[in-house]
């Protein structure tokens, strides 16, 4: 007899991580947090009820990739361009410093004998913390009304191009941790992967543009979206040997300039991912996080990860601001309005999980880094703004 249970699941997961995270969110807490405690709670760490299903891990992929997409369409091109030079050079510091000191820090713990595949594992940890979640900061900045200072401009678009740098230092990783294949043909790959993306982006975009000129409001659009995506997705992972998410981000970004169409295929893809994909992800992504499983070593791991996440992002970006010379005040509120992590680094650990380059036992120190880098950005933003002079 066929079961439904996973229907009753799926009713449980939305429920749960909805007024979970409404919770979080009246106590000034990102909703991706009350989200990771539904999983938690429902997972092997307290209740038991969710279990890895071959369904709720397909959903939960379908989830990761129509965020990735969802983030590269959101991208806003004529921002980057306003502080282009500046935000490059914030931005690879920014992805520079936490790949080095995150990676580290793993390695120090758990890293073993100097082998390219232990180095590997090391910085895909690493890459975790590379991405930055501005929305945090955002709010924060716009709520002291200083969003659109030159210095709050600079923030936004390093974190934009931050992204990007991530999500191209996931591409190369995931390449090379495949196994069994040569460096250089690897790395081939990837560029043909890029080679091949360009070219799909000059048709797909002009298309598009097209399209959009007379049915810019159909919902023909954002199905015709959604399809590209899951395509660009496929050929990534298939053909090229790069995550699927890669394929998904660069199918939003092909589609961010097509100005018509962009809100209206942002906005369906939103209301589709967040109504059913995006909580199972997130409640899979705590599900996974057992709290059972750790002992004094990974305490203390995740401990000094959430230390080193916190000031590889206030040291990488606040350095790339002297030496765009930016004063001291300015370094330091960009550096910390950096430090916040959220869905880019969850979903970056769900590849290394899946690619098997991050033991799920280190799971509950990312989350825990993930969830306190949210927290203390606003408190510290709030702090370093008041003490200091004025921002331009």
């Amino acid at each position: 007899m066929e079961s439904y249970t996973y229907l009753l699941l799926l009713a449980l997961i939305l429920l749960s991580t909805k007024v979970l995270g409404l919770a979080t969110e009246k106590i000034h807490m990102p909703q991706v947090v009350g989200a990771l405690l539904a999983g938690i709670i429902l997972g092997p760490s307290c209740f038991g009820v969710l279990q890895s299903t071959d369904f709720l891990v397909k959903t939960a992929e379908i989830g990761v990739i129509m965020l990735m997409f969802t983030a590269g369409i959101d991208t806003d091109m004529k921002e980057l361009k306003k502080t282009g030079p500046q935000a490059f050079v914030i931005a690879v510091m920014g992805v520079s410093v936490p790949l080095l000191l995150c990676g580290g820090l793993y390695f120090v713990f758990f890293g073993g004998e100097f082998t390219l595949m232990n180095v590997l594992k090391a910085a895909f940890v690493g890459s975790v913390f590379s991405a930055t979640s501005v929305s945090i900061t955002v709010e924060t900045l716009n709520e002291m009304g200083k969003l659109k200072t030159r210095t709050g401009t600079t923030l936004l678009s390093a974190a934009l191009i931050d992204d990007i740098l991530g999500i191209v230092v996931l591409s190369v990783l995931s390449g090379l941790s495949s196994g069994g294949s040569n460096p250089i043909v690897v790395l081939c790959r990837i560029a043909l992967f890029f080679l091949f993306t360009l070219v799909v982006g000059l048709v797909v975009r002009r298309v598009f543009g097209w399209i959009s000129e007379e049915h810019w409001h159909s919902r023909r659009v954002a199905i015709w979206a959604l399809a590209f995506c899951l395509i660009m997705a496929y050929c990534a992972e298939a053909l090229f040997g790069v995550a699927d998410i890669t394929g998904a981000y660069f199918a939003g970004l092909i589609l961010c300039n097509v100005t018509k169409s962009r809100k209206f295929v942002a906005k369906k893809f939103t209301v589709a991912a967040y109504m059913v994909f995006t909580p199972v992800f997130f409640a899979s992504v705590g599900m996974k996080t057992d709290l059972t499983t750790m002992n004094s070593e990974i305490l203390i791991f995740a401990l000094l990860l959430v230390v080193a996440a916190v000031l590889s992002k206030i040291i990488g970006c606040g350095l790339g601001g002297k030496l765009c010379r930016m004063t001291n005040h300015q370094s330091l509120v960009i550096g910390i309005g950096m430090v916040a992590r959220s869905e880019v680094a969850l979903m970056v650990a769900q590849k290394g999980i899946n690619a098997g380059m991050i033991d799920p036992v280190i799971l509950p120190a990312i989350v825990l880094s993930v969830i306190a880098s949210a927290l203390l950005t606003p408190i510290l933003l709030k702090l370093a703004i008041s003490k200091g002079p004025e921002l331009a």
